[in-house]
């Protein structure tokens, strides 16, 4: 960045900041999602709850299905949203 240039980008310095942030939050949250731990406790909740009866065999089903293909996703290189949305 040379001495004429720095003044003008000087305020958008906050903007890449902030992009910059969301870059290495999105990086982690897809580091945490694809890690096999975080899987595996995920499936150890559902069982716990199937067990408990706080939900029943079909939503425990759709849970298992929907964790192992965001697992088996985020582990091609692809991203996934969050939260239930497509």
């Amino acid at each position: 960045m040379s001495l004429l240039t720095f003044p003008f980008k000087l305020p958008l310095l906050p903007v890449h900041a902030v992009v910059r942030l969301a870059q290495v939050i999105q990086d982690e949250a897809e580091r945490t999602l694809a890690d096999p731990a975080t899987l595996r406790r995920e499936l150890e909740q559902i069982e716990q709850a199937r067990a408990s009866g706080e939900i029943s065999e079909e939503e425990a089903s759709e849970l298992e299905t929907e964790a192992l293909a965001r697992f088996t996703q985020l582990r091609r290189g692809g991203t996934v949203a969050v939260g239930g949305e497509d």
